[in-house]
C-alpha cells in the first residue's frame, strides 16, 4: 500500500472490506486489521520523507479508529446508524418505556445492596442477567438494522445499551469496591 492517494473519507467499513451491517464476523474483522496494521505501519514508511510519514502515521491513527469502532457493539450501531443519518440522540433522549425504567432502578437498588454487603455472589448473578440483556438488545439491533432497515427504532435499541453498558460498569466498580 501506497501512502499516497489513500482516501481518509472512505467509511470504515469500505476500509476493511466489509459490508454495512451491524452483525459482523469478529474473526474476519481481526484478520482485516491485522492485514491492514501490516500494510500502514508507520515503521514501514520510516526511510520515506517527513510528510509521508506524517500521512502513514494518520492512516495507522484511521485504522485503529476504524477497528475501534467496528469491533464495540455499540459504537458500531452509532456508525452505522450515522451513515444513514440517524443520531441517536443519547444525551438529548432520555425517555424509556417505563418497564424499562423500573427495570433499571430494581438493577441499580440490588448493585447497590450487594456492593453494600460484600454479596460476590449476587453481583455475579446481576453481571451474568446483564449480559443476557445486552445480548438481547444487540439481537434486537441486529434485526432492526440489518434485517428491517428500521434505523430511528435501532437508535433507541442503542439508548438502552448504554443504559445497560452504565450498569456493567456500575457493577464492575461494585466488584472492585468489595475487593478492595
Amino acid at each position: 500500500m501506497q501512502v499516497s492517494g489513500i482516501d481518509f473519507q472512505q467509511n470504515f467499513f469500505v476500509l476493511f472490506g466489509l459490508p454495512i451491517r451491524y452483525q459482523l464476523d469478529q474473526t474476519l474483522l481481526n484478520q482485516h486489521y491485522h492485514t491492514l496494521q501490516a500494510q500502514v505501519h508507520p515503521d514501514k514508511f520510516s526511510h520515506l520523507s517527513e510528510a509521508e510519514r506524517r500521512v502513514s502515521m494518520q492512516w495507522a491513527t484511521r485504522v485503529n479508529e476504524a477497528y475501534q469502532t467496528l469491533r464495540n457493539p455499540i459504537k458500531r450501531a452509532r456508525y452505522v446508524l450515522s451513515l444513514h443519518s440517524i443520531d441517536t440522540q443519547e444525551e438529548t433522549n432520555t425517555a424509556m418505556p417505563a418497564d424499562f425504567l423500573m427495570q433499571q432502578m430494581e438493577w441499580r437498588e440490588a448493585i447497590a445492596e450487594a456492593q453494600q454487603e460484600g454479596d460476590v455472589s449476587l453481583l455475579t448473578e446481576l453481571e451474568t442477567r446483564m449480559q443476557h440483556e445486552v445480548h438481547e438488545l444487540e439481537s434486537q439491533l441486529a434485526a432492526k438494522i440489518d434485517g428491517e432497515k428500521n434505523y430511528r427504532a435501532a437508535a433507541a435499541e442503542v439508548r438502552k445499551l448504554k443504559f445497560l453498558e452504565k450498569l456493567m460498569e456500575e457493577i464492575a466498580a461494585a466488584f472492585d469496591e468489595i475487593e478492595n
